[in-house]
């Protein structure tokens, strides 16, 4: 990997000093400057010519929120916000990672700078982010598609046979989002396992909820999915969903990692093969590795259709891209057309009919 050129924007000095001391033990990065306020930082980009930023939420003169949105439009850059632990600012991680902010971390402490597990965990992800693919354009695209429905057409019962499934890490976030927003509150029941820090994933499902017609929650063990209905899998435990006689229910389990993930979407895209078969449909979002791909050709050997976003509109097109290579995507697709596909093949099953 060639060497990664760091900014990090900060207003604390002392947080400066910290997270400088973190990057400087690898010896793959380096920070090439260091900025108190979003002013200082435009500057430095362009003296510097960054590969990734550090971006802190809270700065004098100008929030990092309106910052990055600025950043994205005009000069488009891998960033890692770095946020404390509050609600508030889990909030505002989340909205930066919708606008195109590429991962999160939180900012460490005295006692992390010592600890090799924080100090690992940090250099991964700035050298993960480092490899992301930023747009111009990556919260202008939720409006894209706003399909009329027929509820007279609708059919209670195939509704609550067929599942959906989506699998989605780094860039998920912004990808969720889009693809959410876009569908009715009359739609089968829809299943998620996104890679997410534990600290962020109920501010994610609530932030969810809040942004589309559908019902989206965290889901719980032993729980029937229904229709109109989106389950989140919480996080350090693996979603699958099981036959019941009252239907389709969710088990949360402690198996061990999956692909190198817990909760992992592999877990949960086997599940929904066994489960669902032919009345699966899974899409497999952008994603560092490949957790996900072969339990999206286990969806597609079983009849049920599946979905990878392309490379040009991934942050990351690792777990898509690994799909693909193993030939387990029906279609690949530009994130924006995916709610529209999975309309059509609803419609192809005679579930609904799109005006």
């Amino acid at each position: 990997m060639k060497n990664i050129k760091v900014l990090i924007i900060d207003d604390s000095k002392v947080m400066q000093d910290m997270l400088a001391n973190i990057l400087s033990t690898d010896p793959q990065i380096t920070v090439v400057g260091r900025a108190s306020d979003p002013y200082m930082a435009r500057d430095l980009i362009k003296q510097t010519n960054p590969d990734i930023l550090t971006l802190d939420i809270m700065m004098p003169n100008m929030d990092g929120i309106t910052f990055l949105k600025n950043l994205m439009r005009l000069h488009p850059l891998p960033v890692v916000m770095i946020s404390s632990l509050t609600q508030k600012n889990s909030s505002y991680s989340l909205e930066a990672l919708a606008l195109g902010a590429v991962d999160y971390i939180l900012k460490p402490s005295f006692k992390d700078i010592s600890s090799s597990k924080y100090i690992a965990e940090f250099i991964t992800t700035i050298k993960n982010s480092a490899k992301a693919s930023v747009s111009s354009q990556p919260f202008q695209q939720k409006s894209s598609y706003s399909p009329e429905f027929d509820a007279t057409q609708l059919k209670p019962d195939l509704l609550k046979e067929n599942i959906i499934a989506i699998g989605a890490s780094i860039g998920g976030v912004e990808a969720i989002e889009i693809v959410l927003a876009q569908l009715p509150k009359i739609f089968p029941p829809i299943v998620i396992t996104q890679h997410i820090k534990k600290e962020f994933n109920l501010a994610f499902s609530n932030r969810i909820n809040k942004l589309c017609h559908l019902t989206v929650k965290q889901a719980a063990h032993n729980e029937l999915i229904v229709p109109g209905s989106v389950y989140m899998a919480p996080c350090d435990v693996h979603l699958t969903i099981e036959k019941s006689p009252q239907g389709n229910k969710i088990i949360l389990n402690n198996d061990p990692p999956m692909t190198g993930h817990k909760p992992s979407i592999d877990a949960l895209f086997c599940s929904v093969a066994k489960t669902a078969g032919a009345n699966a449909i899974a899409i497999l979002l952008t994603g560092m590795g490949t957790d996900g791909a072969i339990g999206l050709k286990k969806i597609h050997e079983t009849g049920g259709m599946t979905i990878a976003q392309d490379e040009e509109s991934s942050v990351v097109w690792g777990m898509p891209g690994a799909a693909v290579k193993l030939n387990a995507a029906d279609y690949i697709l530009p994130l924006d057309q995916i709610a529209l596909k999975i309309f059509q093949i609803l419609d192809e099953k005679a579930l609904l009919t799109i005006s």
